[in-house]
């Protein structure tokens, strides 16, 4: 018996048929349509280094056809701040339709926003934050590699890019990260990164949702 469970899985279908077959919470620790787990590690990671989000402005920039790219989309427009959004022209980089409509509902509620664009350098142009994430997320073929990596490499982050941002920006990356491809090892092992205050996060995130979904808003406990 457990009081919780966290499904790291491929699908979201796979994730509603846990949901409604399980008597105790399911936290989604990753499918192939959203991160949350992932997101309130980074919302713990920019107030540390920022001292708070509204209204700031981050960059997600590479494959934005990923569970990354779409949760951070969506954070930006709950939580009141703005993300420009940039990746390849090509099919199979973009964003899907789905999450743009869901979005463009989310701003009209909240106070977040969006932009989607093909330039890296109009992406980070000003911004807090800079973000990127693995070119090689799970389930692509290794077979695809050369010519994603094609496509792609105009977006890399590098020191150049970095200087567009706000000069006080931080670098963030999920991880696993590698050096030479989505980034830098200038920038990821950078002054301006914070991947490893970011990873560590992960573990407090995620023990704060489970003492909230186990034991609710009774914060004495």
């Amino acid at each position: 018996f457990v009081d919780a469970m966290t499904a790291r899985v491929y699908t979201r279908q796979a994730v509603n048929e846990l949901i409604a077959n399980s008597q105790v919470p399911v936290v989604n620790a990753l499918d192939d349509y959203a991160h949350p787990c992932q997101m309130l590690a980074d919302l713990l990671t920019v107030v540390e280094h920022r001292g708070g989000y509204k209204g700031m402005k981050m960059a997600f920039v590479g494959d934005c056809q990923n569970n990354m790219t779409y949760d951070l989309m969506r954070l930006a427009c709950l939580m009141g701040f703005h993300i420009n959004v940039a990746g390849p022209a090509d099919k199979g980089f973009n964003v899907e339709w789905s999450v743009v409509k869901e979005c463009e509902e989310l701003q009209k509620k909240y106070d977040g926003s969006f932009t989607i664009g093909n330039s890296r350098d109009e992406a980070v142009k000003g911004v807090d934050v800079v973000y990127c994430d693995s070119w090689m997320s799970y389930g692509i073929p290794q077979d695809e590699r050369a010519e994603r990596f094609k496509a792609l490499m105009p977006f890399q982050i590098d020191d150049k890019a970095m200087a567009m941002a706000d000069k006080d920006a931080i670098f963030m990356n999920c991880l696993p990260a590698v050096r030479g491809e989505e980034q830098t090892a200038d920038v990821l092992e950078g002054p301006q990164s914070v991947i490893y205050d970011q990873a560590e996060n992960r573990l407090h995130a995620q023990k704060a949702l489970l003492t909230l979904l186990i034991n609710g808003f009774d914060w004495k406990v």
